[in-house]
């Protein structure tokens, strides 16, 4: 008798909407607490997320929803990948190898229809913070003590896991975002919160400074530090935050080892490939982007198609890989090149059409938006130096970041949702 009871009861637990958006939630915290620390897991993590979407779908309001440029742009993009295969020489293998960069860009608008929905974006971003902070404690620990780290590499001190781009991307986004709700507790007068979260920043930046820090890093964020004093500061107030970064910065600069030999290698590495021709980093790249720009240049319009760049610089080395000139590579560290490159203009022009709607998304006041903000943000300023949508670690950040936030503010545009499950979680 209690089997007949409970299992139409279950079976209609297992159909209720509210219980897979439910799901959904806790696979998107598990996924951000797990970027920091592992590719494996979030790939398992954004499949399952997929998974638990899927029962909770309204197919009317879904596609609605994809006709939002915060969700169409990304599908564009992916979709413009898929059919440049056709006119790509590239073996067929390599062609279906270069669509996989883009493919969590899929992801995107399922996390905005989701999140759209959900009162629980706050959760994924918090999820994100903590594994950052304990990522960051355990960079000091690995500085210490070396033996700790799972990777075995004497230049990536202070590195537990992945590497120092990855973490030092984590790091610069977590350090700017904290600055908002500082702020916002301090005019409020709650100086103790402010002071906690103040301390959690200024961790992450000293981290940077004392420990391990990449170029990209010491180039973003600043920039990203000047966009909040410019939107979120008066102007009197603005300049004089400003003046004390610049400040600080020379004073870190000064006392920080680490941070003078990053710095120096720009100009020593730039050297190095002007007069010996060596592969330094700065010379690579711009030995990537000159070829880069030849490359475009012979097809401006198309582009070369997916999967081209590799044979493309194939071709167009010289002499052996010790030398900058021959180097061979299948991703020029530019995004825009890296997207010029295989898909012309048409593919620069969906890129930055994406990047500028996104950031259209996010105007206005309130976390929400500025954590959005800072994601395109810091996206667009290190694409400049690599290309970070194709990335695995830097284009979740950005799926996860513009998903989640994107969902949250049309939510507040919003609250009740068209098409909202029955039983989803209110505000």
């Amino acid at each position: 008798m209690s089997v007949t009871v409970t299992l139409p009861s279950r079976l209609a637990a297992w159909r209720d909407p509210a219980s897979w958006s439910k799901a959904s939630d806790i696979v998107a915290v598990l996924l951000a607490l797990s970027l920091p620390w592992s590719t494996s897991l979030v790939g398992i993590f954004g499949v399952i997320f997929v998974l638990t979407v899927a029962p909770t779908i309204e197919w009317r309001a879904f596609m609605v929803s994809l006709r939002r440029p915060v969700s169409a742009l990304p599908i564009a993009l992916f979709t413009l990948a898929v059919v440049g295969t056709l006119w790509s020489d590239a073996p067929w293998g390599v062609r279906s190898y270069a669509i996989g960069p883009l493919a969590k860009l899929l992801v995107l608008p399922l996390l905005v229809y989701h999140f759209e929905r959900s009162a629980r974006g706050m959760w994924v971003f918090t999820a994100f913070l903590i594994s950052c902070v304990l990522m960051m404690l355990m960079s000091w620990l690995v500085m210490l003590y070396p033996g700790f780290s799972i990777k075995r590499d004497d230049v990536e001190r202070g590195i537990f896991v992945k590497n120092y781009i990855d973490q030092s991307q984590e790091f610069a986004l977590c350090a700017v975002v904290l600055a908002f709700p500082i702020v916002t507790l301090l005019r409020a007068k709650k100086a103790w919160q402010a002071l906690s979260l103040m301390a959690l920043s200024v961790s992450f930046v000293a981290n940077m400074a004392f420990v391990i820090v990449s170029r990209t890093a010491i180039v973003t964020l600043p920039m990203m530090m000047t966009t909040f004093a410019l939107l979120h500061l008066k102007r009197r107030t603005s300049a004089m935050i400003i003046c004390i970064m610049v400040g600080v910065a020379g004073l870190v600069w000064f006392v920080s080892p680490q941070l003078r030999r990053t710095t120096d290698t720009f100009v020593s590495d730039y050297q190095l490939y002007k007069e010996k021709n060596l592969p330094t980093s700065m010379g690579v790249r711009l030995e990537f982007w000159q070829k880069s720009l030849r490359f475009f240049a012979n097809s401006p319009v198309i582009g070369h198609g997916t999967g081209s760049t590799r044979g493309l610089f194939e071709g167009a080395a010289v002499g052996t890989v010790e030398l900058a000139s021959g180097q061979v590579i299948g991703n020029p560290h530019n995004q825009t090149l890296a997207i010029a490159i295989q898909w012309g203009a048409i593919g620069v022009i969906v890129l930055y059409t994406m990047w500028l709607l996104h950031l259209r998304l996010f105007r206005g006041e309130g976390l929400v938006t500025w954590i959005g903000l800072m994601v395109v943000l810091q996206n667009i300023f290190s694409s400049l130096f690599n290309s970070h949508l194709f990335d695995f670690h830097e284009g979740w950040m950005y799926v996860l970041g513009v998903g989640v936030a994107g969902g949250m503010v049309l939510r507040a545009k919003s609250p009740q949702a068209v098409g909202e499950p029955a039983g989803a979680v209110k505000s």
